[in-house]
């Protein structure tokens, strides 16, 4: 839920008077929801948009790294189900900030990046941090403006409907300290919100797919719904719940769709992510129901299933793991409800979806026989402590990530947050930081792998400067798990992949964290009670025993 601003909003511009393009830049922001942006200014037009900003009262959160920053901007984007912004200054800044951009493109996340630039009478003088910083985002941004022309505003509002045309991503806005101090007349710009994809029209192709589409369910066997990233609205999320329901079947989720559909309940079974853990449920189905699954969300294996394909997306997605026999392009919750009522015509049998559940989790269960606590064990106990806080989970790239997105029991969409298109480390913490700012009155849980935050310790400076309820859980092993278990997976020995262990406890504390250590379980659920009892951010440093990642990978993915 969006923040209420601190202060009443000022007056719109009479058509007519002049303002500064920073101006127009900040008023267009407000117009769309922003009530914070999230960056590190240097001293050309951001400190111009972070005063204008504030003027309109979006309030400027200062991060210790860009990238950071715009791992910030994404998370608030995606929790919120609005636009984001990141603020940078030119060069370096903008170099920085890429990783997070790439992010946010993968994970279809609409996030305005603004960074400062340069005129052409300085590129003509001066070479010093100087690059064409447009064509290093344009791979992984939907568009680029200058705001040059009379009709910013206008301009301004046409990037950010290209941001929420699906599928989402974000766009740029390369702004020179010039050109933001400009003035230009205030006109009546038209404003429309959040635009989303029109609804397709009722076309005589559009019925035919759906006939074809009711069709394919009425003579099916075991249908299996999977649940991807265009699901994450409370609009459509009740109709997949409903239509779960409707043919009585199991239901699974990718990792950007967990909580989509509360998983207390009787439909979920569990994860989706193209690997070998779901491959007794899926290839048990006689029909496979794709509801908004972008193929950027699974791991690269080939298809495995024969099964026909119905799926239903508003957009076409090109390349795809699996030609389906039937699609049906149109928004998702157009999609669903033009499938009401429809029935397979041979269901499951009742004790089937418990028994899948089960047996997903069991081949799944960390087994090691190392010193420390088993990663399992730090997520289900950290779910069991929080669970009358409402809490919401923010989860790095990394072993450990296997066991947070598998035993972290999710009941809405938003409740848990990964990077997993592109897979970047160091996103739990600023992510963490950034849905705890947006809605203060829930706790916060950030798993991260020691290596994920040591690329981004700085954020923990951040955490406790804005007071936020996140307790940062720091899987603590001295190593890159992940790519240690690929090297066993080839036989290779370990090299380049660990460190002396570090005291991420007594760092914290520099920071101004309250800190716990934690290495057996009754020590790890004293720190979580009392963690959970403190009033601001906390960290707890657990040692974890690594030696059962390399199973648990094998079972996840094959």
């Amino acid at each position: 839920m969006l923040d209420s601003l601190s202060h009443d909003e000022p007056p719109a511009q009479d058509v007519g008077q002049a303002r500064t393009v920073a101006q127009v830049v900040a008023e267009t922001l407000g117009h769309h929801g922003v009530r914070r942006i999230y960056g590190l200014p240097g001293g050309g037009s951001s400190l111009d948009v972070i005063e204008a900003c504030a003027s309109r009262g979006i309030r400027f959160v200062l991060a210790h790294t860009e990238a950071a920053a715009g791992m910030m901007a994404a998370a608030d984007a995606e929790a919120n189900r609005g636009l984001a912004v990141v603020v940078t200054t030119q060069g370096p800044g903008t170099a920085s900030v890429v990783n997070a951009i790439a992010h946010a493109c993968l994970d279809r996340v609409p996030v305005l990046v603004i960074t400062d630039g340069w005129t052409e009478r300085q590129r003509m003088v001066d070479s010093h941090q100087v690059f064409d910083q447009r064509a290093m985002l344009a791979p992984v941004v939907k568009a680029h403006t200058r705001l040059e022309g009379e009709q910013a505003a206008d301009e301004l509002e046409a990037l950010l409907a290209l941001a929420k045309t699906l599928p989402w991503g974000p766009v740029y806005l390369e702004l020179t300290g010039e050109n933001a101090r400009r003035k230009v007349v205030a006109q009546d710009a038209g404003f429309t919100p959040d635009l989303q994809c029109h609804e397709a029209a009722a076309t005589r192709a559009v019925v035919a797919h759906i006939d074809a589409a009711r069709a394919l369910i009425e003579d099916s066997r075991r249908p299996v719904i999977v649940v991807g990233l265009e699901a994450r609205t409370a609009e459509v999320a009740a109709k997949i719940a409903a239509f779960a329901r409707q043919l009585d079947c199991p239901l699974l989720t990718t990792y950007k769709a967990k909580g989509v559909v509360d998983e207390h309940g009787d439909h979920v079974v569990g994860l989706f992510t193209g690997g070998a853990l779901e491959r007794e449920c899926v290839s048990s189905a006689g029909l496979i129901v794709l509801c908004g699954l972008d193929p950027v969300e699974l791991i690269g294996r080939p298809w495995g299933y024969d099964a026909p394909v119905l799926d239903l997306s508003a957009v076409e997605h090109r390349p795809h793991y699996v030609e389906p026999t039937v699609k049906l392009r149109l928004p998702l919750a157009q999609a669903l409800d033009a499938l009401l009522g429809v029935k397979p015509r041979e269901g499951w049998a009742p004790q089937a979806f418990a028994s899948l559940k089960t047996g997903m989790q069991t081949r799944l269960a960390y087994s090691g026989d190392g010193v420390g606590l088993m990663p399992e064990q730090v997520v289900r106990l950290a779910a069991t402590v929080s669970a009358a806080l409402d809490p919401r989970m923010t989860v790095d790239a990394g072993a450990h990530m296997f066991s947070a997105m598998a035993f972290w029991p999710a009941r809405r969409a938003g409740d848990v947050l990964i990077s997993n298109g592109l897979a970047s480390m160091a996103y739990a913490l600023p992510a963490g930081v950034a849905i705890s700012l947006s809605d203060p009155a829930r706790q916060v849980i950030a798993f991260t792998g020691d290596g994920g935050l040591l690329m981004c310790i700085g954020e923990l400076a951040t955490a406790a400067r804005e007071n936020v309820k996140l307790c940062v859980i720091v899987f603590n092993d001295s190593t890159l798990s992940l790519i240690q278990i690929k090297q066993q997976s080839r036989g290779l020995e370990k090299d380049g992949v660990t460190w002396p262990r570090i005291d991420f406890a007594a760092i914290a504390r520099g920071f101004g964290l309250t800190t716990f250590s934690a290495a057996t379980p009754m020590d790890y659920q004293s720190a979580l009670a009392q963690a959970f009892a403190t009033d601001g951010p906390c960290l707890i440093d657990v040692h974890v025993d690594p030696t059962g990642y390399l199973a648990q990978s094998k079972a996840l993915r094959g």
